[in-house]
């Protein structure tokens, strides 16, 4: 959330995910994606930077989480490849029944 300011000089957090667009006109007017709008104090340049701040502060978070303590296990995404037929048999639904097979799950480092 970021904070602003009303013109009527009343603090409140905003949802920047929510944030269509934002004009100056010559107030700076804050536009939702629902419609919603709010007149606030800062400038559109003090609008920008707080919304830039507050997605740096999520991306360095999330840094932060991912270096945080070796000591606990990590979760690993596990994937799996479909196991091709040989060449020399044909595809389709009239190969052997193993054609389907599924390479066994591994962890994959991310």
């Amino acid at each position: 959330m970021i904070p602003l300011t009303r013109l009527t000089g009343a603090r409140f957090a905003l949802n920047p995910d929510l944030v269509e667009r934002v004009d100056c006109t010559p107030d700076t007017v804050i536009t939702l994606v629902d419609g919603t709008k709010y007149l606030v104090s800062e400038s559109l340049q003090d609008v920008v930077e707080l919304v830039l701040e507050y997605r740096a502060q999520i991306v360095a978070g999330a840094g932060a989480i991912e270096h945080r303590d070796t000591s606990i296990p990590r979760r690993t995404r596990l994937s799996a490849v479909p196991q091709a037929p040989p060449l020399d048999e044909p595809r389709g639904l009239s190969g052997p029944a193993d054609a389907d097979a599924v390479v066994p799950l591994e962890p994959r480092t991310i």
